[in-house]
């Protein structure tokens, strides 16, 4: 992705959207295809995007070519397989407060890993589709930012969101169940 916001999902046998995961700048889209040569979920822009489409027989050739691409390459693909294992575990062991917290954190420390603020950004996705994505109804993530921004962990405005307190969002994602 060049630039912009996409969420990817998948149709489950019930006919409904279930949100698989939400990509920005500098993230890959479509590498589900590897495998099989069939995309297995569906990718729409959330806003004004650009990507780069690269065919994957260019790609294997370009790394079998450029050993320092092909670490690269390598390694944008063991951070995306460590993304979605801690997605699986956020969406299996933790309670409600637990899953927001760590959606905002990750959020933070993706937009940080592009250069940008980890405190202050612009949610691209709906209330509806976080909640879809964290398997919450829409009525529980509206709390979860009213109960977050009560407790001066949080500024919500509309879309903008200020993360106001790191350390205790850190805390509540660490906090064992109970």
């Amino acid at each position: 992705i060049r630039f912009g916001h996409f969420k990817t999902y998948q149709v489950n046998p019930g006919g409904e959207q279930q949100i698989t995961g939400f990509q920005m700048a500098g993230e890959l889209l479509g590498m589900d295809a590897i495998s099989t040569d069939l995309h297995h979920c569906t990718a729409v822009a959330l806003e004004d995007s650009e990507v780069c489409e690269v065919p994957f027989a260019s790609l294997q050739q370009l790394l079998a070519d450029m050993p320092a691409l092909l670490r690269h390459f390598h390694r944008m693909m063991s951070q995306e397989i460590t993304r979605e294992q801690s997605v699986m575990l956020l969406l299996g062991n933790m309670q409600a407060t637990q899953r927001f917290a760590a959606f905002l954190v990750n959020l933070s420390s993706r937009y940080e890993a592009r250069g940008y603020s980890p405190h202050s950004f612009q949610l691209r996705m709906s209330r509806e589709e976080i909640g879809n994505y964290l398997g919450l109804t829409i009525e529980t993530v509206s709390r979860l930012f009213s109960r977050f921004a009560r407790e001066g962990l949080i500024r919500v405005s509309q879309r903008e969101v200020k993360i106001l307190d790191m350390a205790a969002l850190n805390e509540l994602v660490d906090k064992p169940c109970s």
